[in-house]
């Protein structure tokens, strides 16, 4: 069989960086790992091929050549999703949706033909016979067997040989799957579980070499979505990584997603900086402990955030860290308290979303039972909350508007920036290949040409004072500063602004609803009157 693997597209998003990516000459951040693993799952005797929407568009050629098409995307790709599957059914393929949408939401998506729920290791049997014998009858929804969490044991090795790796900035590999905490809010528990699976580490390494065997250098994302979740097996896996980086001269640099609480495990946090690790993205969510303790985060309660976040980024981390308003235990306050805790800190690039109930989540049970919903999500932070929420909506919308205009504004992310390169350690630092292109490219683009020319070349000298390593970061946190600024400025606000406009005509309706419905009930009591006033 001919199988198309598609990854559906994302909407612009503070994380897609398409106003820092030209700088780089790259197409997309990060390549679809999902997929590659897929494709190395399927029968050998398949002819696969994978397409990246963020790469390159789907052509009529494209679903011409397949006798099935497998598309793979979040709830935030959800009208590329749709759009795929429409086109591929229009021309007769076969189609299947697999990844985190499907999983969460598998009636969301009636125009496949199979929705595949859950992980693919070891549990593909049921597709493949669904593929290869269309003319059997066969389940939609596919959820098969008892293990929906296989041992990672049974990953294979991606096939990144599949991917065009020159057109990411980064590179992909995963080490665990699963968290053990219990935050209310988070579907990762829901789906991957609480009790953290690892691969090996020989099939990591195997992962880095083939990686490194076709050409790739530079940064790479362990895509876990809590590295130190499994702190036993990574405290072993963390001394085989350092030796693989020394003997191949540090053609990495690593960075991951971890909680807070990795500030404090000072052996593991040393560890993961001898491997090559430079950054870390951690989920503070809230400086109200209030909150924090509501919704199950209590792990960020042993230290604050504050001392966390130093001790993170003295041992020599860049700290980018997720915040969230909205909880149920915030109140107006609460935009302050983020602007005054997050411009504090040294943390270039902080991510504040509005709280959002995702379909699975214990906070989804909670709302639904509290008839709290009022849809579905759509992955956008920028629409109106998916829930009731206990403050004003026009409050919560408009101090969130505020929080991202204070964060986001040049003087706001240049300060976190200076913070920052005050505090970090920093290695001795090293130029890797394509270098130029970007330094070149920023130097004009925002040091000559550009409105923040002023900021730029401060934060530069900064950074140039700590040497070559404090010059290269100064560099690329300008050309990261690029996407969050404009993306904020162009995107958000004005999104946000029409949500405002729209919840002031609402709220300008309700006294004309409220006196139109008075007027009702007047004219119905006046009726009432007048016929019991006449003979019958």
């Amino acid at each position: 069989m001919r199988i198309l693997l598609v990854q559906a597209k994302s909407p612009s998003t503070y994380w897609s960086y398409e106003y820092s990516l030209p700088f780089l000459g790259k197409a997309a951040a990060l390549p679809p790992l999902g997929l590659a693993t897929l494709a190395a799952l399927l029968p050998k005797q398949w002819e696969v091929r994978i397409l990246d929407l963020h790469v390159a568009p789907l052509c009529d050629e494209d679903l011409a050549w397949a006798d099935a098409v497998m598309v793979s995307g979040m709830l935030i790709q959800s009208d590329s999703i749709r759009e795929v599957l429409r086109r591929a059914g229009r021309m007769g393929r076969r189609t299947v949706l697999g990844g985190p949408a499907p999983t969460t939401s598998p009636e969301a998506f009636p125009e496949a033909d199979h929705v595949f729920v859950g992980e693919a290791e070891g549990r593909l049997e049921h597709l493949i016979a669904a593929l290869e014998a269309p003319e059997l009858p066969a389940p939609r929804v596919l959820s098969p067997g008892e293990a929906r969490r296989p041992k990672l044991t049974l990953s294979p090795l991606p096939r990144f040989d599949l991917l065009d790796l020159r057109r990411y900035a980064s590179f992909a590999v995963q080490a665990s799957r699963g968290c053990p905490f219990r935050c209310e809010f988070c579907d990762i528990i829901e789906v991957f579980g609480r009790i953290p699976r690892l691969k090996s580490p020989e099939q990591i390494l195997a992962e880095l070499e083939e990686l490194y065997r076709l050409g790739g250098r530079g940064s790479l994302f362990f895509v876990d979505d809590n590295f130190i979740g499994n702190r036993r097996e990574i405290a072993k896996l963390l001394p085989r990584l350092t030796t693989w980086q020394e003997a191949h001269g540090h053609p990495f640099d690593l960075y991951t997603e971890a909680s807070l609480d990795l500030a404090d495990e000072p052996a593991l946090l040393g560890a993961m900086v001898a491997a090559g690790f430079s950054a870390v993205f951690v989920g503070i969510e809230s400086p109200s402990e209030a909150s924090l303790r509501a919704t199950g985060k209590t792990q960020n309660l042993r230290s604050g955030p504050r001392e966390a976040v130093s001790r993170l980024t003295r041992a020599g981390l860049e700290v980018f860290a997720g915040f969230i308003v909205g909880f149920d235990e915030d109140d107006e306050r609460i935009f302050d308290q983020q602007i005054e805790l997050v411009g504090s800190l040294p943390i270039p690039r902080a991510m504040v979303g509005l709280l959002s109930a995702l379909p699975g989540t214990a906070l989804w049970r909670r709302l639904e039972g509290e008839g709290r919903l009022r849809r579905a999500p759509s992955g956008d932070q920028f629409e109106r909350p998916n829930f009731e929420p206990r403050l004003p909506e026009k409050s919560l919308i408009d101090g969130y508007r505020r929080v991202l205009s204070a964060l986001y504004s040049d003087e706001g992310y240049y300060t976190r920036c200076h913070i920052h390169l005050d505090e970090v350690r920093l290695g001795p630092g090293t130029l890797r290949p394509g270098w130029l292109r970007p330094l070149l490219l920023a130097l004009w683009s925002i040091g000559v040409v550009g409105s923040r020319r002023a900021r730029f070349w401060k934060l530069v000298w900064r950074g140039a004072r700590r040497g070559l390593a404090g010059f290269a970061q100064a560099v690329a946190l300008a050309i990261l500063g690029e996407h969050l600024i404009r993306y904020t400025r162009e995107v958000v606000l004005p999104r946000l602004d029409r949500s405002l406009a729209i919840l002031g005509e609402e709220g300008a309706d309700e006294p004309r609803q409220r006196e139109s419905s008075s007027r009702r009930v007047a004219r119905r009591a006046v009726l009432a009157s007048e016929s019991q006033s006449q003979p019958s």
